[in-house]
């Protein structure tokens, strides 16, 4: 436990605890919605906020949560009105934010590519105090819609035109879900990593469904491998000189085969105890007696 007397870690453990809750209660809702790589496309459009904070000498985590909620608000614009261009608009905001990115950086004053590395995959060491305030306030607000309005994300995830007909504004939710990715998406690239964050929202979710399949027990295991990776990782990271995000990301691939592994078993047996304790459909009181004719042969 030495690692805990360096400041510097202190703020890498917390900063990996809130991004191991709010990763998988965002992701839990992009994995029902069928949007898996949202996150994905989000890091990719959060690293012109990064390379345009650099070049302002401004905060990059601000910087680039500015960006990203643009970004996501832009992308839910073309999945509503972008019909049969949608991908390709998607296509050019994804990898337009990415070239955008790299080229503010460089033209930054103190900017380089080194600088935009430890952004893209995480760094412990560059965690600093004022990433940390951030981090803990964007952290609140994704938990805050989360959980305050779980009920009405979830139906809206589930079935959007049922949702409409109960008459939830289904436009303002699907607009809050995609902020609330790309406020995720900034809480966690000081410790995972923008390339490597969607991960983190999708793959906790996806091991937590081997086990069950109730929206709240999914959600309390999920975020529970979410923080157990985070942590694990962190200190992993500490202690072998590995890169954090991806110490982090393939623990959370472990815990999903670990997981799958363990429910295939598991999910036979329930069904076997299940089959065997539904009655007959045909119970042998009831069926129609047979009768042997003439010929010796037996029909029913």
């Amino acid at each position: 436990m030495d690692f805990l007397n360096y400041d510097f870690m202190q703020r890498a453990l917390l900063a990996a605890v809130l991004v191991g809750i709010t990763a998988p209660a965002v992701g839990i809702y992009l994995v029902q919605r069928r949007q898996a790589l949202m996150g994905d496309g989000i890091g990719h459009v959060a690293m012109t906020g990064v390379g345009l904070g650099f070049l302002l000498s401004w905060s990059p985590v601000w910087m680039a949560t500015l960006v990203s909620v643009l970004g996501a608000i832009a992308m839910e614009l073309i999945r509503w009105y972008g019909r049969m261009r949608g991908d390709l608009a998607l296509a050019m905001l994804f990898y337009g934010g990415m070239a955008g990115g790299v080229m503010l950086i460089n033209l930054a004053p103190n900017g380089s590519n080194a600088n935009l590395t430890s952004y893209l995959f995480g760094s412990l060491s560059t965690v600093s105090e004022s990433d940390v305030t951030a981090i803990i306030v964007l952290a609140a607000f994704v938990v805050l819609v989360t959980l305050g309005l779980r009920r009405q994300l979830f139906a809206v995830s589930q079935d959007e035109e049922f949702a409409r007909v109960t008459g939830l504004p289904v436009r303002a939710l699907n607009l809050l879900t995609a902020i609330t990715a790309a406020v995720t998406v900034t809480v966690a690239m000081r410790v995972v990593g923008l390339l490597l964050v969607s991960a983190l929202m999708v793959v906790p979710v996806a091991a937590a469904q081997q086990l069950t399949r109730s929206f709240a027990a999914t959600f309390a295991i999920a975020v529970a491998i979410g923080v157990t990776v985070t942590i694990g990782g962190t200190v992993t990271s500490y202690y072998q000189d590995v890169p954090p995000g991806a110490t982090i990301v393939l623990l959370t691939i472990g815990a999903f085969i670990a997981l799958t592994a363990l429910a295939t078993p598991l999910a036979r047996r329930r069904a076997r105890a299940l089959a065997a304790a539904q009655p007959s459909t045909d119970p042998a009181e009831c069926a129609i007696p047979a009768s042997r004719g003439t010929d010796g042969k037996v029909s029913v």
